[in-house]
């Protein structure tokens, strides 16, 4: 597997011709000669959780008649449950199950976010598990209350971090406005909206979103906050 990675190159194809090669050092390299080996590993994770699932009431309920037990992306996996011996027995049996096709759980990806309950016993595999109040999968942040806010927050925090990086372009006199903004859309934006269709459609979200773009825009424009320029007008300008 190593072998297969180590000094891969490729070519492109834009505007109709077919670019130099280059080597490939980061990404999923989606189109290598693994991923039918990568494709074949989720169908072994579907079979260990088919293999492991405890039948009844062991999941949350999802529909009158249907509980949701797991989700999972790859081999990224989430059990759900709604007590903790429920969840202590599905990773048991999922640990088991993995073992032996020689896979192990990594402990030190795991982790527990528990809700609304006053259990205090830990899951454990080898020893305890981490339990958090909030962790990332697959770039989003996800709090043990559920919901978007908890997204949304980090997510800002984050965006300002970018956002701060751009001060020699917002101060620039050099660039056009016009141009500033397009930065601003490719290199914050992007960041601050990223998984933005799984995120809750509230007035609270929207608004605090908003606020932070009208913030940015101000400071590309260069408006203090004494002057007298309503937020719409400074979008207007920047479309």
């Amino acid at each position: 597997m190593r072998n297969s990675y180590d000094g891969l190159h490729c070519k492109v194809v834009h505007g109709g011709q077919l670019t130099d090669s280059f080597q490939v050092k980061i990404g999923v390299r989606q189109g290598c000669s693994l991923s039918l080996s990568l494709f074949s590993f989720h169908l072994v994770v579907d079979w260990i959780m088919k293999t492991s699932a405890s039948q009844g009431k062991h999941g949350i309920q999802w529909r009158a008649w249907m509980w949701l037990h797991d989700l999972f992306f790859a081999d990224d996996l989430a059990l759900l449950s709604h007590t903790h011996q429920q969840m202590q027995m599905k990773t048991t049996s999922i640990a088991a199950a993995s073992e032996s096709l020689n896979l192990n759980i990594h402990k030190g990806k795991t982790k527990i976010p528990k809700y609304n309950t006053e259990n205090t016993n830990l899951v454990t595999l080898d020893g305890a598990l981490e339990e958090v109040k909030t962790f990332v999968l697959l770039g989003s942040f996800i709090g043990k209350q559920g919901g978007s806010d908890t997204e949304v927050n980090e997510r800002t925090d984050e965006t300002r971090a970018e956002f701060l990086q751009l001060k020699n372009i917002c101060n620039s006199k050099q660039l056009a406005a016009n141009n500033k903004v397009r930065i601003f859309n490719t290199n914050v934006k992007i960041v601050q909206l990223y998984g933005a269709e799984t995120w809750r459609n509230t007035t609270a979200i929207i608004n605090k979103v908003q606020v932070f773009v009208n913030n940015c825009l101000r400071k590309i424009l260069n408006v203090r906050w004494p002057d007298a320029i309503s937020n719409s007008h400074c979008v207007c300008v920047c479309v």
